[in-house]
């Protein structure tokens, strides 16, 4: 597999909800509920798992929760790739886009954190 990393990943266990995906041509689709798994995040993107099938090139709004330390993330993110997985399941990557470098404390703290687990 080819790897497509450009920042640390850390493994995560968050849950959102995919309800609509759009295009930047105002394309958009609606009502999709997708749920997903966060699997990993990292300064560039978070991975994701789960059963329905998205469109690669598209955005959503994210509301990514940090448990650890309390604070939230609102951001857009964009599908880059997917692969599949076990039975049903697709593995998303995807990009946050037009990311404030103003966040990266939030990283920092994440990644403080998940080296102390180790």
């Amino acid at each position: 597999m080819e790897e497509h990393r450009r920042s640390k990943r850390i493994p995560i266990s968050m849950s959102l909800e995919v309800s609509s995906l759009f295009k930047q041509d105002n394309v958009k689709v609606a009502n999709i509920h997708a749920p997903i798994q966060i699997q990993n995040v990292s300064r560039s993107g978070i991975g994701f798992s789960t059963e329905s099938i998205l469109p690669i090139g598209y955005y959503f709004n994210a509301k990514l929760v940090f448990e650890e330390t309390g604070e939230s993330l609102s951001c857009v993110v964009r599908i880059v790739r997917q692969a599949k997985s076990e039975g049903n399941v697709r593995f998303y990557g995807c990009e946050f886009v037009g990311m404030a470098s103003v966040f990266d404390y939030l990283f920092d703290d994440i990644e403080k954190i998940s080296d102390e687990d180790l």
